[in-house]
Formats: C-alpha cells, sequence, structure tokens
C-alpha cells in the first residue's frame, strides 16, 4: 500500500473512534449565559429560575435530546421561598453600605424599616434597642435560601469584617422581604435510550437554580454551584447523544436544591422511571475546579462502584488522573440524598482545590479554573462503560 492511501486509512480509523474530549468551549458558554445578569442568579427574582429552565430546555432540543416522559422536559411543581425583590438598604453608624460587598441579609429575615442605636452582646453580636434587629462580624459573606422568615419578625445582617472595621453603633434599615408560598418551579429530565438495554438506566444529575438576588442590588452568579453541573451534563448529553450506550441515559436538572433539595424529593417521590431500574445515579454539584482531586458522597455506601471510579481513574494517563479520588459516607448535602434514601445506588462528586466563592458575589463565570473538568468527563463514561458490562 502506498504511503498516501496508508495516511487515509489511519485517518479514517481514528475519526471512526469514539471521542472522550468534552466541548471545554461549549461548557464555558453554558456558565457564561447562566451566570449572566439576564439569569439574576437563577433564583427567585426576575424568573430567573424560569429563564434557566428554559434555556436547558432548549439546548437539549438543539442536542437532539428527547424528554424522559411526553413532549416537554418539564416536571411542575412549587414551594414556599422567602424572597427580597424591594429595598435591601443598610447604614451602619450614618454611612450607606453595600449588599454583597459589606454585608448580607440573613435568608431567614424578615423585612424591616427602621433605625436604632446597637447595644452590644456577650456572643460578639449587636442587637437593637427594640431586639428585632440583629448584626455580627463574619469572615466570608454567605447567603442562603429560606422557605419561611424567622417566626419572631427577626432581621439578621452579616458584616464583613474585612471591610467593616469600626465598632457597629447605629443601624438604620429598609429592607422589605415577600414569601412566596406558591413559587412555581420545574425539573427537566431527557433521555437517549439505550441500544441493548433501554428498560435498564443509568442517571446523571445536577442542579440548575441557585440563590437569586437582592432586590435588583446584587445577585449570586452561581457559576460553580452549579451552572458547572449543568454544563457537564450538557457536555455528557452532547457526547452520549452521537455515541449511545448499552444502557439507556437519563438527564435529570433538578430546581429547589439550594432550599432543601426539593426538587429531587419531589422527583422521588413523582418518579418519571421506574427507581428500581437505575443502574446508577451521580449527582454533579461543583465541578469547576479539581486542582486537588474530587470527592464521592456515598463512596462508604457502595465500595464496589467506589473500588471501580477509583481503579478507573488509576487506569488514566498519569498526567490526566485525578490527584485524589476521595471518600465520604452518607449525607444529605445534594440531590443524590433522596434516591439513596429509596434505594438508588449513588454517588454525589464534587471537585476539590481552586477557589473559595461559594454563595456569594463572587462565584463568577471567569473564576472557574475547569482544572481537571475534561478527566472528570472520561472519568465519567468509562466509568459508565464498566457499569454497563
Amino acid at each position: 500500500m502506498r504511503v498516501p492511501a496508508l495516511i487515509a486509512a489511519w485517518s479514517l480509523f481514528f475519526v471512526a473512534l469514539p471521542t472522550f474530549a468534552q466541548d471545554l468551549p461549549y461548557a464555558k458558554k453554558v456558565v457564561d449565559t447562566l451566570t449572566s445578569p439576564e439569569y439574576w442568579g437563577r433564583g427567585y427574582l426576575h424568573n430567573g429560575m424560569g429563564h434557566a429552565a428554559d434555556y436547558i430546555a432548549n439546548e437539549l432540543k438543539i442536542l437532539g435530546v428527547k424528554p424522559l416522559r411526553g413532549t416537554n422536559y418539564f416536571q411542575n411543581f412549587e414551594y414556599s421561598i422567602n424572597t427580597f425583590p424591594g429595598k435591601v438598604e443598610v447604614k451602619l453608624n450614618g454611612t450607606p453600605l453595600v449588599p454583597g460587598l459589606d454585608y448580607l441579609v440573613t435568608a431567614d429575615s424578615s423585612g424591616r424599616k427602621a433605625t436604632s442605636t446597637l447595644i452590644p452582646q456577650a456572643s460578639g453580636a449587636y442587637q437593637s434597642a427594640d431586639g428585632y434587629i440583629y448584626v455580627t462580624k463574619v469572615k466570608k459573606l454567605t447567603f442562603d435560601a429560606a422557605g419561611r422568615a424567622e417566626v419572631k419578625p427577626t432581621t439578621m445582617i452579616q458584616l464583613n469584617q474585612a471591610r467593616i472595621t469600626a465598632k457597629p453603633e447605629t443601624i438604620e434599615v429598609n429592607i422589605e422581604n415577600i414569601i412566596n408560598d406558591h413559587f412555581k418551579a420545574k425539573n427537566l429530565a431527557a433521555i437517549i435510550p439505550g441500544t441493548e438495554n433501554p428498560d435498564k438506566y443509568l442517571v446523571v444529575s445536577a442542579h440548575y437554580d441557585h440563590l437569586g438576588g437582592l432586590g435588583d442590588y446584587a445577585y449570586f452568579p452561581g457559576a460553580n454551584d452549579n451552572a458547572s453541573g449543568v454544563a457537564f451534563l450538557l457536555n455528557l448529553a452532547k457526547y452520549y447523544q452521537a455515541h449511545p450506550q448499552k444502557m439507556s441515559i437519563v438527564f435529570l436538572f433538578f430546581a429547589g436544591e439550594e432550599a432543601g433539595l426539593i426538587g429531587s424529593k419531589y422527583f422521588v417521590e413523582h418518579p418519571l422511571i421506574d427507581l428500581k431500574k437505575i443502574r446508577f445515579l451521580i449527582n454533579f454539584d461543583m465541578v469547576g475546579t479539581g486542582d486537588t482531586g474530587i470527592t464521592a458522597v456515598n463512596a462508604t455506601v457502595f465500595p464496589t462502584e467506589f473500588d471501580i471510579l477509583k481503579a478507573t481513574n488509576a487506569a488514566l494517563p498519569a498526567s490526566e488522573a485525578l490527584a485524589q479520588v476521595g471518600s465520604r459516607g452518607e449525607a444529605a448535602n445534594s440531590d443524590h440524598y433522596f434516591f439513596t434514601r429509596a434505594g438508588v445506588p449513588a454517588f454525589f462528586i464534587y471537585t476539590m482545590g481552586g477557589i473559595a466563592a461559594y454563595h456569594d458575589i463572587f462565584d463568577q463565570s471567569s473564576t472557574l479554573p475547569y482544572t481537571k473538568f475534561e478527566t472528570l468527563f472520561k472519568l465519567t463514561t468509562k466509568f459508565h462503560e464498566k457499569l454497563a458490562q
């Protein structure tokens, strides 16, 4: 055979082989989009969560991945959430503070408009003279989500001690909260049917919601938590649509995770597939780093699968392998939890190292290093292959 013909033959051979390379530019585009102001933290203001759900549905449609049930990707539900849609203003010692930088209101706070002196407490905190405003200094501002405000109408203010050095003496607050008892949310579910065992499932999941924002003042982008997980799942969908597996691959995108794993709990209670036919579920949450490896929650609960995961990583080239595949036991810290409680074998995988931003305004797309994004992608697809054998 002539050399040109030999080269052509080898080129065809390599083109025919399935590639494990994930599309990192696509992943970055997904994260950039979901963390932009239009989505306002994928939470409870400006229809941020709704916009995110529609975006994911459109991406699945473009990729050619079909809904798990029926003609659309959505599973609708509702829950109660405390929101701050209006004024979120604080003055300390007469000086206006900047939300997200100088201070945060805790998610379970009540709204309040008042001016008061602050009385030092034994705990190191400060309390207003009427007892309804509490102020604490913290090393890191951290927001959350809460279904209700405190039974006693209390406004809790976190001060960033790195920026607020003066002793708190007086405080003026103008904070508005609204409890939405019927916030409408939706999970998304899609499937790529298996070629040999379509009634058996390998499930991957990620929550797409985040914390939203405080009025029009500040929002929480949620790049690592968990736009990174959404981007990871969409990359898997892109790959598996081109390379169907023996078992069906199911993709679940959950809402309400930040408010207490509400979306995944709803899915387990109203499953769209037979949970007993799930071979394994992997939930991906905060996977935008990886400098020091990954941790698998439930590793001690499912030691056989964890051994497979570790062996798969060890078989990767040394330059690509994760530095560590860490082990944790059962924990109710992400959307795998209610599946595990229902008897579904599952891991929750998150990457470690790289950035410290978490539940704050600094968890931005530009901060994500994507250090081991491709390695985790490769590890996941190879792990799935071994489970399907």
